[in-house]
């Protein structure tokens, strides 16, 4: 049975039905085969969204929608650029630079490569980094916001798990670090290769101008992480607080965002997290039938059978959340495959929260991937390009992300140290 639904729900896939209807149909068909009433199907909808985390989803999905409308994005990304900008590659070490920050506010990858593309992509052809580097720059690095903290995936990583947010956010801080860094190399061997420079030159004058325009928008990261990590706030409460405090500052301190324009982030930002939600209620329901089925139990014992070392382990698991990020949004994959691999990661004597960092890079991966990576068509559909020029210029930066995902599955410290120190 299990098989006859598997195979039905990659054909439905591949026939373009969204995941959530894939999710109920599957559920559906299964609780029938195994006469179950159909009231089970409504208490698994309702179940699955009644926790008070999934509220910080459409928060700082609305925050981030803000911040690239109303100017606070442009003041970032001058700010690092005076710091930036005059050294070998600065222009792209100013875009993984502010996807860090900017990430660090909206959690979302998409937002990211649209609030940052629209300005950096004219700047970096301009100063002669050519359209296919370019083009792989900015969707790739949108895919940094899912790793640096707060991350809509490792939200519902932890509603999957029951993980702490509070200790996946601070174990996202590292390895965001080390995903950047090792984007930055790139970035800096290229522009020294093809002998590219800014023709900039240090500008006391511009950095302290910049960094009075950007004391407002620094002030959205650090009410969230003083705010959570303080103790003054949960996730959920701080994601309203910075989405309230995004406003004020577009609107009557910068000026910047009208309230008409408020609104049509705050429908975006529903449409958005309606998504979300609606793929997390039908996965509720779906998670009956792994249960039913007990499949994460057999594949646990399967691993088993196979011997494989807990280095084997997560190469495996890297390699199939790898290929799952190729065709599926990380929202729907985080839902879809958690209850079957954490209990295999887990049997590995993996920590919970490594292993939640370990998945969230994966699937931000998985973002500028093809087939299907989203960034690829967010960036095709921003500036007008087909996907083959995107896809072109991604691949050195999938080996960089992936000697990151290396670096960050095989040194758990990375994850574990900021956790373990401060909420100890």
């Amino acid at each position: 049975m299990l098989a006859t639904i598997g195979i039905g729900a990659l054909v439905l896939l591949f026939l373009g039905i969204p995941m959530w209807m894939i999710f109920l149909l599957m559920a559906i068909t299964g609780m029938t085969w195994h006469g179950v009433s159909m009231e089970v199907v409504v208490q698994g909808l309702t179940g699955s969204i009644d926790k008070i985390v999934l509220l910080a989803v459409p928060g700082f999905i609305f925050a981030g929608g803000v911040m690239g409308k109303g100017g606070m994005s442009n003041r970032l990304i001058n700010w690092i650029s005076a710091f930036l900008g005059r050294v070998p590659g600065g222009l792209p070490l100013t875009t993984v630079a502010a996807a860090e920050l900017f990430g660090a506010i909206s959690g979302a990858s998409s937002a990211t490569v649209a609030a940052l593309g629209k300005i950096l992509y004219p700047a970096l052809l301009k100063n002669g980094y050519g359209d296919r580097f370019s083009l792989g720059l900015i969707s790739s690095s949108g895919a940094i916001a899912i790793i640096i903290p707060p991350s809509i995936t490792m939200i519902l990583f932890a509603v999957m798990t029951n993980a702490s947010v509070g200790r996946l956010f601070l174990a996202g801080f590292l390895p965001g670090i080390v995903v950047g860094l090792c984007a930055g190399v790139y970035c800096v061997w290229y522009a020294l290769k093809h002998k590219i420079t800014s023709g900039r030159t240090w500008s006391v004058g511009e950095i302290l101008r910049t960094s009075r325009e950007v004391v407002w928008t620094l002030g959205a990261p650090a009410l969230i992480f003083v705010g959570i990590y303080g103790g003054y706030m949960t996730p959920t409460e701080a994601s309203m607080a910075v989405s309230v405090y995004a406003v004020f500052v577009s609107v009557y301190v910068y000026r910047e965002l009208t309230w008409a324009e408020v609104w049509e982030v705050t429908r975006e930002t529903a449409m958005l997290s309606a998504k979300v939600f609606i793929i997390v209620a039908a996965s509720g329901v779906f998670s009956w039938i792994l249960t039913a089925e007990a499949v994460p139990q057999k594949m646990v014992a399967g691993i088993n059978e196979m011997g494989l070392s807990p280095v084997m382990v997560l190469v495996m698991i890297n390699v199939i959340l790898l290929i799952v990020g190729m065709f599926m949004d990380p929202n729907s994959a985080v839902i879809l495959f958690t209850p079957l691999l954490w209990p295999v990661a887990e049997h590995a004597g993996v920590d919970l929260i490594h292993f939640g960092i370990i998945y969230t890079v994966n699937l931000a991966i998985g973002m500028f991937t093809p087939p299907f990576g989203l960034n690829i068509f967010v960036t095709c559909s921003i500036f007008k390009v087909s996907s083959s020029r995107v896809v072109r210029g991604l691949y050195p930066f999938f080996v960089t992300y992936l000697v990151a995902l290396a670096i960050i599955t095989y040194v758990p410290a990375l994850s574990l140290y900021l956790p373990n120190l401060v909420m100890k």
